[in-house]
């Protein structure tokens, strides 16, 4: 795991006093997946699209809460961050609204509804191409592939299934 992701699982998971470890389950196309175990013995699942400056991830929590990181090299946020309104668009399918979207250093961050719409953004993750990550006003700043992403999205979620001791799959 690269030292900017561990900063950011650090960021993600609250205090923390050593670097997390990561264990890679599967690589698939542009996609990675990992289970990450951090010092208190808390554990998270992710999946990365990475670009080696940019890159897309999204995160599963013990407590099933789901995370996006889009992280990039040039964008310098500050400590602390803003908060933005943001969308983002699978292939060319309607936006999603990101409001209130945690700019921090050097990464966007966003927490998945507890909802049935979370579950429909990873559904349209899995089935899309490309992802947008624009502005509010759809003007676009980053694109991913999403080439991979419906197999990275099963490995995911069965990792979470795992740390969770339950059923976090929403594509049952």
């Amino acid at each position: 795991m690269r030292i900017w992701a561990a900063a950011a699982v650090c960021l993600l998971a609250g205090p923390s006093w050593a670097d997390p470890t990561s264990v890679t389950l599967f690589q698939h196309k542009n996609w990675e997946v990992e289970l990450v175990t951090f010092d208190d013995g808390g554990k998270a699942c992710l999946a990365e699209v990475d670009a080696t400056t940019d890159s897309f991830t999204v995160w599963l929590y013990q407590d099933t809460t789901f995370k996006l990181q889009f992280y990039s090299q040039e964008w310098d946020f500050g400590d602390p961050g803003t908060n933005a309104d943001l969308q983002l668009r699978v292939d060319r399918r309607g936006p999603w609204n990101l409001t209130q979207a945690e700019l921090y250093k050097s990464s966007v961050l966003f927490t998945l509804p507890d909802s049935d719409t979370g579950v429909r953004f990873l559904v349209e993750v899995a089935a899309g191409r490309d992802l947008l990550l624009a502005t509010a006003e759809g003007e676009g700043v980053k694109s991913y592939s999403l080439a991979g992403s419906s197999a990275s999205m099963r490995a995911m979620l069965e990792c979470g299934d795992v740390i969770t001791g339950g059923n976090s799959n929403p594509f049952n």
